[in-house]
């Protein structure tokens, strides 16, 4: 399974190193076969001595090797640390930072053909999801235009919006129907991120068509993440 940490602005160079270490340390030390994946803001990348199954990525870049482009990260700078996944399409780009579906295609287009690990973040807001599932997959749907879904490097974060950072988190059932539909059309793993936390991990890794999670804010705290590595490696599907 795929276990993420989004630090989102959080963070500097030395917190980072230090949280990093721990995690490689308590992989090497406990033989996690889990695929652990921790997305650092920009300030904080740098070359780490990572172990096989641990990679850290960026949660944005801008879709230029390099060039004039006063405030933005090309890929040249990613490359520099040798920075193999990245986040696209995360609904704080979306709804905050309003950026396009056409953008986040353009971006997924020049990680594709850089042979990049994507982590592709689709998700529905409140008002969509009251609306029912059918309105809810019509939405989802909408955010794979101009993406390529056969890509073999995808994977797939579904982050209902209204459950990202407010302690709500989506029922059971809502997690499995959602994702049970996307797996009828999509081969990539799935993951499910919106208020994962220790707590419950375990049953969100439990439904059938969850293949991981993407996890923000109870994966900032190094003793939690670990253990949702812990529990990631006891759950047997």
């Amino acid at each position: 399974m795929i276990i993420a940490s989004n630090f989102k602005t959080n963070y500097t160079r030395g917190s980072a190193k230090a949280f990093i270490q721990a995690i490689q340390a308590f992989i090497a030390n406990t033989k996690s076969e889990q695929q652990v994946r921790i997305f650092a803001p920009f300030t904080a990348l740098d070359r780490f001595d990572e172990v096989e199954t641990l990679k850290v990525g960026a949660q944005n870049f801008y879709p230029v090797q390099n060039g004039s482009f006063t405030g933005e990260i090309g890929f040249e700078q990613l490359e520099e640390f040798g920075i193999q996944t990245v986040l696209i399409g995360h609904s704080e780009r979306r709804h905050i930072l309003k950026e396009s579906q056409s953008l986040s295609a353009q971006k997924y287009d020049f990680a594709k053909a850089r042979e990049s690990e994507i982590i592709y973040c689709i998700g529905e807001p409140a008002e969509i999801r009251v609306q029912g599932i059918d309105a809810v997959m019509s939405y989802l749907w909408e955010q794979f235009e101009g993406i390529d879904i056969s890509y073999d490097k995808l994977i797939i974060a579904y982050e209902p919006v209204w459950a990202i950072g407010t302690g709500l988190t989506a029922s059971l059932e809502d997690i499995e129907e959602v994702l049970t539909r996307l797996r009828d059309k999509l081969c990539a793993p799935l993951l499910y991120g919106g208020s994962v936390k220790v707590e419950n991990i375990e049953t969100i890794l439990h439904v059938n068509a969850c293949d991981g999670v993407l996890v923000g804010t109870a994966s900032w705290n190094e003793n939690a993440f670990c253990e949702m590595i812990r529990i990631a490696d006891n759950v047997k599907k």
